[in-house]
């Protein structure tokens, strides 16, 4: 079973995403912000991260991907980045982050379990 860290200030995105991975061989863990992502990812020591980028609090989705990437027991954990913001500028400060994959939002269910079954079949980075 998948352990899935879902890092997302607004409570409906990430229970659309909870409803999405309810039927997939995946343990749901959900964070409010990057602080208590941060502190989630260190404990869990989850199988794939997906996070939004602007969030309240001292740190970012961005900031929160650099930590992940920067620490050596978590680097392989892959990062989904999730955001609204869509620019060719965004997706790229995304992927220099570090993270793995990029989807925008609105996005739909199919999109997010393509982007996880690419993961699972492929064990690499995704690229959108």
């Amino acid at each position: 079973m998948k352990k899935i860290l879902i890092v997302e200030d607004h409570a409906d995105i990430r229970r659309l995403i909870r409803m999405t991975l309810e039927f997939e061989d995946c343990e749901i863990h959900e964070a409010p912000d990057a602080s208590a992502g941060w502190e989630q990812v260190q404990a869990l020591r989850p199988d794939m991260v997906m996070l939004d980028v602007m969030m309240p609090g001292p740190l970012n989705g961005l900031d929160l991907c650099r930590m992940i990437k920067a620490d050596a027991t978590l680097r392989h954990v892959p990062v989904i980045v999730l955001s609204a913001r869509g620019g060719s500028n965004d997706r790229e400060d995304g992927l220099l982050a570090g993270a793995d994959a990029y989807l925008v939002k609105p996005f739909s269910p199919m999109q997010l379990l393509e982007m996880l079954g690419s993961f699972s079949a492929e064990g690499g980075k995704a690229r959108p």
